[in-house]
């Protein structure tokens, strides 16, 4: 199904209740002073806020989202799609004023359509259960809470070779067992989500003396050669806050997008900003498509107070593009040269620090106490950096994945892979590919801003 096949599919789940004027007839001012007098009746008339449907694509699932509009809805609806592990293929946004409606083409990862039941309903309901959910805006700081089933530590600090295996050996040897964690880097930055449990209760750590001493030890670890920086360890009861967007959080206030660019410039993404009529900055993102993208870039526009009213995704296998027609959440577009330059920063920043690096392992082994600390000191004595990992626990199995590169950022030697292999097991530790960040493509040179909207609006250069 092409782009205009596509666009015919989104008006025909939509179809008019109404009579509306001509837009070419129209003086713009938002999309919002037209519609608003209809979205009282509108909400009255939409019965089901979900629609499902396995017949409108030939290749993959189309999920139609209709609901009131509240801030933060839709990356509710993004970050959904993201946890079950769904890939966002095409995506058409709008949401202007109070109105929500959108339409997503979901795949499995395996490439195919979405044909369990149980499996779509279950979707329906964490869709309708979660759009509209307000969620809260970044936090500068956090207490010391932990929850009753494990304490949740955050790292934020200076990247260096051997930092993971260090971390989980001062962890180790406070009697903490790591169950879940996360770890991103990039551009000299690291950033960590960690689990913990006490090896003899399983339970949190709640005494506070015992916290404290975690604190301050796993600072003088993260604080090593942290520079200006300073290094970052606190206590939070994350339940509220999704993982993954939780490390953009902590990433973003750690400034990872100043400073020195690893990677050469033509293998970076491509993001532009352009105003259009003083109403919208419209945001163009092209780079290598992978998992999670698309709730990447909407979780970094929502942290930083942004406001998506319209949008379209794109991906194919060698390049992803995505347009989106957004406004500060004081009803304004970007008007400066200096915070048009940040917001590319950090879009650029959210792109990147997911990007699978370097050489993939995939650990499955019996858990125990000390297990991450033997595995990463085995990493460090063979000389691998851990640019990325995730770790989890479920029914006393280890299920690790780490991305793993030379001290100099290069790719491991086979030879070193097979030695490392036979000294953790062959059985358990596996290569399970290996992927590199490829130079995005550009495509042609001309613009596609205002693909969606391009016959209501003229571009101009951002003043």
């Amino acid at each position: 199904m092409d782009d205009d096949e596509y666009a015919k599919l989104f008006r025909r789940m939509n179809p008019p209740r109404f009579f509306l004027p001509a837009l070419s007839t129209c003086s713009f001012i938002s999309l919002s002073t037209i519609f608003q007098p209809y979205y009282t009746y509108l909400y009255s008339c939409v019965t089901d806020r979900v629609v499902i449907d396995n017949n409108a694509s030939d290749d993959a699932t189309v999920i139609q989202v209709d609901s009131v509009n509240k801030q933060g809805t839709l990356l509710e609806v993004v970050q959904v799609l993201t946890d079950m592990n769904l890939v966002i293929k095409k995506a058409y946004i709008s949401s202007d004023g109070g109105w929500f409606m959108d339409v997503f083409k979901v795949i499995h990862q395996d490439g195919n359509k979405i044909t369990d039941t149980q499996l779509l309903d279950f979707i329906q309901m964490r869709i309708e259960r979660n759009a509209g959910w307000f969620i809260p805006p970044l936090r500068s700081s956090v207490g010391v809470m932990p929850s009753d089933e494990y304490t949740t530590i955050e790292l934020a600090g200076t990247d260096r070779p051997g930092l993971l295996s260090e971390v989980s050996a001062v962890l180790t040897d406070l009697h903490c067992n790591v169950v879940n964690a996360e770890i991103w880097t990039h551009n000299t930055r690291a950033a960590a989500v960690i689990h913990v449990t006490d090896n003899t209760t399983n339970s949190a750590i709640t005494d506070p003396l015992r916290l404290s001493t975690i604190k301050h030890l796993l600072c003088n670890v993260v604080g090593t050669n942290s520079g200006s920086r300073a290094a970052k360890t606190v206590f939070s009861s994350c339940s509220d806050t999704h993982r993954e967007r939780r490390l953009h959080q902590i990433m973003f206030d750690d400034r990872d997008y100043e400073g020195v660019k690893k990677r050469p410039r033509t293998s970076r993404p491509c993001v532009t900003l352009t105003n259009i009529d003083k109403d919208y900055t419209v945001v163009t993102m092209r780079s290598k498509d992978r998992p999670k993208l698309v709730f990447d870039v909407v979780c970094t526009l929502t942290d930083m107070q942004y406001v998506v009213f319209h949008g379209m995704v794109s991906t194919e296998p060698l390049e992803a593009y995505q347009e989106f027609y957004i406004r500060h959440v004081d009803g304004l577009p970007i008007n400066s040269e200096a915070e048009q330059e940040r917001v590319i920063q950090c879009l650029e920043a959210a792109i990147e620090r997911r990007t699978s690096e370097g050489l993939e392992l995939e650990l499955s082994a019996e858990d125990r106490v000390g297990l991450l600390s033997d595995i990463t000191r085995t990493f460090r004595e063979n000389s691998l950096t851990i640019v990325r990992a995730e770790i989890s626990t479920r029914e006393g199995k280890a299920k690790d994945t780490f991305y793993v590169t030379d001290v100099t950022g290069n790719a491991v030697e086979s030879k070193i892979v097979e030695s490392i292999r036979k000294e953790i097991g062959v059985s358990k530790l596996k290569v399970k590919e290996c992927s590199v960040l490829g130079t995005s493509s550009r495509g042609s040179q001309e613009t596609t801003i205002g693909y969606l909207l391009s016959n209501i609006f003229k571009s101009k250069p951002l003043q």
